[in-house]
C-alpha cells in the first residue's frame, strides 16, 4: 500500500523510470553483464524508453548507484542517532551501512568500473565526514586508540568495506557472517579491544 500510494500524483514518464530503476537493480544483481534490452524487455517497456530515461547503461548505473549513496547516508545518520558512546556509535553505523551496502555489493563493483573510484569518494564524502567526527571523539576520549589522525583512519575504514563487499563476492567471506565481521573489523581497527568489539557486536544482535 504505501509504495502504491506514492505513485499517486506520479507522470506516467515517472512511473516508468521507477519501473525502469526497480527492475535495472534486479537484472543487474542478477546478471551484471545484463544489457539495456534485458532490462528493456524484464521491465514491460520498448528499448527506446529506456534509453527516453537514461542515454546509456553507465548512465543508468551511475542513477542507481546514487540512490544506493542515499540509502547508505540515511542508514548512517538515523544509526547514531542518541548514541553517546563512540564505539556504539562507530558498531551501529557500521551495521546499518553493511545492510545497505550487502544489497547493493554486485552494484558498487559495476560502480567502480562505469561512476570510477574517484566519483565514488566523492559522493561518498559526508559519509566519510560523518565517521570522521566519531573518530575523532572516540580517540580524543580515549576510546579508540590509532597512530592514524581521524581523517585517515575514517578513510581506511571505507577501504575495508569496500574490500570486505569484494570478498563475499568472490566467495571469501560468507554474506551471513559478513555484517558482524565488518563490525568487529572496524572496531578492531579502530584500537578497540577484541573483547569489547564482540561484545558490542553481540549486543547489537540481541
Amino acid at each position: 500500500m504505501a509504495r502504491m500510494s506514492t505513485m499517486v500524483g506520479l507522470s506516467r514518464a515517472d512511473v516508468n523510470r521507477r519501473r525502469i530503476l526497480d527492475v535495472a537493480l534486479g537484472e543487474l544483481l542478477r546478471d551484471p553483464d545484463a544489457s539495456m534490452d534485458q532490462i528493456a524487455r524484464a521491465a514491460g517497456v520498448v528499448r527506446r524508453t529506456v534509453y527516453g530515461h537514461f542515454p546509456s547503461r553507465e548512465a543508468l548505473i551511475r542513477t542507481l548507484f546514487d540512490g544506493a549513496v542515499d540509502a547508505v547516508r540515511a542508514a548512517h545518520s538515523a544509526s547514531r542517532e542518541g548514541v553517546e558512546d563512540p564505539a556504539e556509535s562507530l558498531a551501529r553505523s557500521t551495521l546499518a551501512v553493511w545492510e545497505i551496502a550487502d544489497r547493493y555489493r554486485l552494484l558498487v563493483a559495476l560502480a567502480r568500473r562505469d561512476v570510477t573510484p574517484r566519483g565514488i569518494r566523492d559522493r561518498l564524502t559526508p559519509v566519510r565526514e560523518a565517521c570522521t567526527e566519531v573518530l575523532r571523539h572516540g580517540l580524543e576520549q580515549g576510546v579508540f586508540a590509532s597512530p592514524l589522525p581521524a581523517p585517515v583512519l575514517a578513510h581506511v575504514h571505507e577501504q575495508m568495506l569496500f574490500t570486505l563487499m569484494e570478498a563475499v563476492n568472490e566467495g571469501l567471506l560468507a554474506a551471513e557472517e559478513a555484517g558482524r565481521s565488518a563490525v568487529v573489523t572496524m572496531l578492531t581497527a579502530a584500537g578497540v579491544p577484541a573483547s569489547r568489539a564482540t561484545e558490542l557486536v553481540a549486543g547489537l544482535r540481541d
